[in-house]
C-alpha cells in the first residue's frame, strides 16, 4: 500500500467485522519512529487463525483466496528494520476481556519507510462506514496529540447519527483543526 493510513483502514475493517463495539487506533509518533496500535474489542482470534494470520494465503474471506492487508502491513514495519506483532483473545476463552491488538513499528529513518498519509479521510470512512461502532482516535507526537472519541461526539448529538452528512464534515474539519497545532 501505498500510505500506511490505508493499512489502518484495512486492519479497523478487520475489526468492525469481528463484531467490535470500540476500535482504538492509537500512533505514537517521535523523530525516529511511528508506532501504530490498533486495539478492539471484537471476538478475538482463536490459536489457529493468530498462528496464520501473517500468511498472505490465509484470508477468512470466501470471495477470494489470499488476505494481503496484515502480510503487507508486517512487511512494511520489517523492511524499516520494525516489527508488527498480533495478541488476540478469542471471545471462547473469555467472554468479558476478548479482542485483538495489532501493533506496527516503524523506523521512519529508513529509506524505505512508507508514508503515513491522509489519517483524516481513514478515520472519517471508517465512521462514515460504521456508524454504530466507537472509535478512539489518538495521534501523539512529543507534546502534541490529536484525538477524536466518538462517544463523546455520541453522548453530546444524543440520537444524531455520526454518519450524518453535517457530523462527517464537522469530525474532518475538527481533526484538520487539530492538525494545525500539530506542525
Amino acid at each position: 500500500m501505498k500510505e500506511l493510513s490505508l493499512n489502518i483502514l484495512d486492519i479497523a475493517e478487520n475489526s468492525t467485522k469481528a463484531k467490535a463495539e470500540l476500535v482504538e487506533i492509537a500512533i505514537f509518533e517521535s523523530d525516529d519512529s511511528l508506532v501504530i496500535r490498533i486495539t478492539d474489542d471484537g471476538t478475538g482470534m482463536t490459536e489457529e487463525t493468530l498462528s496464520s494470520v501473517t500468511d498472505p494465503f490465509y484470508t477468512t474471506r470466501t470471495t477470494r483466496k489470499v488476505g494481503m492487508g496484515i502480510p503487507l502491513f508486517r512487511f512494511a514495519a520489517e523492511q524499516t528494520g520494525g516489527n508488527l506483532t498480533i495478541t488476540s483473545t478469542h471471545i471462547s476463552l473469555d467472554e468479558e476481556h476478548h479482542g485483538t491488538t495489532v501493533t506496527a513499528m516503524f523506523n521512519k529513518k529508513h529509506i524505505d519507510f512508507t508514508p503515513l498519509g491522509d489519517v483524516i479521510s481513514t478515520v472519517t470512512t471508517l465512521v462514515q462506514g460504521h456508524p454504530d461502532i466507537d472509535f478512539l482516535f489518538t495521534h501523539s507526537y512529543g507534546e502534541r496529540t490529536v484525538t477524536l472519541d466518538t462517544r463523546e461526539i455520541r453522548a453530546v448529538l444524543e440520537d444524531v447519527p455520526l454518519d450524518t452528512f453535517e457530523v462527517l464534515i464537522w469530525i474532518k474539519e475538527n481533526l484538520r483543526e487539530q492538525y494545525k497545532e500539530f506542525n
